[in-house]
């Protein structure tokens, strides 16, 4: 099939019909993950769907975004408002209302390879029809399932990049499929690559800029365009700091590095922060924390001269920070351009996801800070595989850092899933990266865990003897930490591993782990933690670090956030009556406290009325009332 110029569309319900005009009634559409998914375009063709049961239409995709709703009303209040701000008018996608309410058409299956943490652990169609995938092999996935369908968020080039488009946030698969989509194409399959342009979108470079004749169909007119979702910054407690204090010493100068999104990513950020311009206060938070001053692991402590390279699956807004303060300056040969002349890189990138600040930073830019940062597949940044000459020189050093859920004191990590089968989110990019960590010379995986978990008032260890299922095997273990250390598992007996996780486990479980170790014979009987690791509890971070907070050097939001002051004040409240949920008896009795106490304060009544709790109401509504001033009280 000869390549013509792509047809434009004003409306979605047009450029749908002729979609289905080119392809038929057997849909399997591929929308890229998190952003970059063309929303106008998917509901448009899951709404023909939806009427006519003789189309087909499969979907695969990963991370939907859509607004949380909340367990409870006090979540509901707190949640509607703030996602009213950062999602603005974004469009909700159909099929993700219609798989939370469980009304899918039967003619219609949604197969997704990630979800949005835990957001459907209690959907049943959506755990049957998981797809379980590394990011890389997403694409090829695809194709096996017969992808016919894209549909992905564009944006236009202006002045400079006329005729062109960029995938933008999402050339991470894209990149990876157009190339067998086009040879399918010339051998006459009926493909269609449809693309809706999204003028909020920044114009990235690298290899996600395309000519627009790679496109079959263009969405572009006033009717189709929403606004980016936003997603709020996560609070940084201070046992994040803790284990991003220990994270930022095994991120040796001169190297690369790959951090993620959220609390933790974004403490290790300032961590990194603090090290490169606060270096004395850094290292006394470090000396600290280490029962033996500074770790014996692999350690660096100095300022950064020669500078990081950032190789990271995700563009985030900590790399942009660590790129403002001069500690990632390290650019490496990218090979040549379009037009044949090389062009040196800060950052590489496959996807990117985050605040209304994050994309508003990337669309000021300049075209020379742009060009700094290359969005590209995802199959260049998660593996060395293809160009692996290239990338062995770009990725020195390497420090590839990800989250866990648990670990084993055997070394395996459990990040996606639990034991009964359901999955909480997926295995994304992280398996790439510590495979790519044990094949490189000189890199490292690091894996970070919190120490223990609470729910429904019960706190249990995240380091366990076993678990029924995990997403890293213990052949693959490396280096693991808590907010109490660091264990360098590489290459350790089996011994000594039990020895250096029992190092990092929260003290109020070292003892039951020691005596299964020594009951299965990994460890001998008389074997004694060392006394400089029996103090892991929570009060030695506070001891610590507490002092840190206090002097504003580590701030609940690092990064800034979009969140009010009332809405600052209150999430410590939320979080502190979570916990206590489950007890009907405790949150009564913390109403009652408050209801006989003083009268709300200026502040207190601002963090009211933002809950819509300001004046008393039905009984229901003043329990709440009186327990979230008892929480904002306890959190002062």
């Amino acid at each position: 099939m000869a390549k013509t110029n792509p047809h434009w569309h004003t409306n979605a319900e047009a450029c749908v019909d002729a979609i289905l005009s080119r392809v038929g009634k057997d849909i399997v559409l591929g929308l890229p993950l998190g952003l970059g998914k063309a929303n106008s375009i998917a509901n448009a063709l899951y709404d023909c769907a939806a009427r006519d049961p003789s189309i087909e239409l499969k979907i695969f995709t990963a991370l939907t975004l859509g607004r949380p709703g909340g367990e409870t009303d006090l979540e509901r209040r707190f949640l509607e408002p703030l996602f009213g701000r950062l999602a603005g008018n974004y469009p909700e996608l159909a099929y993700n209302r219609a798989l939370a309410e469980g009304i899918l058409p039967p003619n219609i299956a949604v197969h997704e390879f990630y979800f949005p943490a835990g957001r459907r652990l209690n959907i049943p169609l959506a755990q049957q029809s998981y797809m379980s995938t590394n990011y890389t092999h997403a694409a090829r996935d695809l194709l096996d399932q017969g992808v016919n369908v894209i549909a992905q968020l564009v944006a236009l080039g202006g002045e400079g990049h006329e005729g062109q488009l960029s995938l933008s946030c999402n050339p991470d698969i894209t990149v990876d499929l157009l190339p067998e989509l086009e040879r399918r194409q010339r051998a006459g399959q009926a493909i269609a690559i449809a693309g809706q342009v999204n003028e909020q979108l920044p114009f990235m470079l690298g290899p996600a800029v395309l000519d627009c004749d790679a496109f079959d169909f263009l969405l572009h007119g006033p009717d189709c365009q929403f606004d980016l979702f936003a997603i709020p910054k996560q609070p940084v407690s201070l046992r994040d700091y803790a284990a991003a204090l220990h994270v930022s010493t095994l991120i040796e100068d001169g190297g690369t590095l790959q951090i993620g999104i959220g609390g933790f990513a974004d403490a290790v950020t300032h961590a990194l922060k603090l090290r490169q311009l606060h270096n004395g206060k850094f290292q006394s938070f470090v000396t600290g924390l280490s029962p033996q001053g500074i770790s014996e692991a692999p350690c660096w402590v100095g300022t950064f001269e020669k500078g990081l390279y950032a190789n990271s699956e995700m563009l985030v807004e900590g790399l942009l920070e660590l790129k403002r303060i001069g500690i990632l300056k390290r650019s490496v040969p990218n090979g040549s351009n379009r037009a044949g002349e090389e062009r040196n890189i800060m950052i590489h990138g496959a996807f990117f996801l985050g605040s209304k600040a994050l994309y508003r930073e990337l669309r000021d830019l300049s075209e020379d800070e742009l060009a700094d940062i290359a969005m590209t597949s995802v199959s260049f940044v998660n593996q060395l595989y293809g160009s692996e000459e290239l990338k062995r020189a770009q990725r020195q050093k390497a420090r590839f850092i990800n989250n866990a859920l648990m670990a084993t004191a055997l070394g395996a990590v459990v990040s996606d899933g639990l034991e009964d089968g359901r999955v909480v989110s997926g295995v994304g990019g992280q398996y790439n990266f510590v495979a790519q960590a044990h094949e490189l010379a000189d890199a490292r995986s690091i894996i970070a865990v919190d120490a223990t978990r609470t729910a429904k008032g019960r706190t249990t260890s995240n380091v366990v003897w076993a678990y029924g299922h995990t997403t890293i095997p213990r052949h693959l273990r490396d280096i693991i930490v808590t907010e109490y250390g660091i264990a360098d598992l590489r290459g350790k007996s089996d011994h000594d591993v039990v020895a250096a996780m029992l190092n990092i486990t929260d003290s109020r479980f070292q003892q039951e782990l020691l005596t299964t170790a020594k009951r299965v014979g990994k460890i001998e009987h008389g074997y004694e933690i060392p006394p400089a690791f029996r103090n892991n509890v929570p009060e030695k971070i506070s001891a610590v670090l507490g002092p840190g907070r206090g002097e504003g050097l580590l701030p609940q939001f690092p990064l800034g956030t979009e969140m009010t002051s009332a809405e600052m004040h209150l999430v410590p409240a939320l979080q502190a009556l979570k916990a206590i949920a489950h007890s009907k008896p405790r949150l009564l009795a913390t109403a009652a406290s408050a209801a006989i106490g003083p009268a709300p304060s200026q502040r207190e009544r601002e963090c009211l009325e933002r809950l819509d709790l300001g004046q008393a109401g039905s009984i229901v509504e003043r329990l709440m009332r009186w327990s979230v001033l008892w929480a904002m009280r306890q959190n002062a």
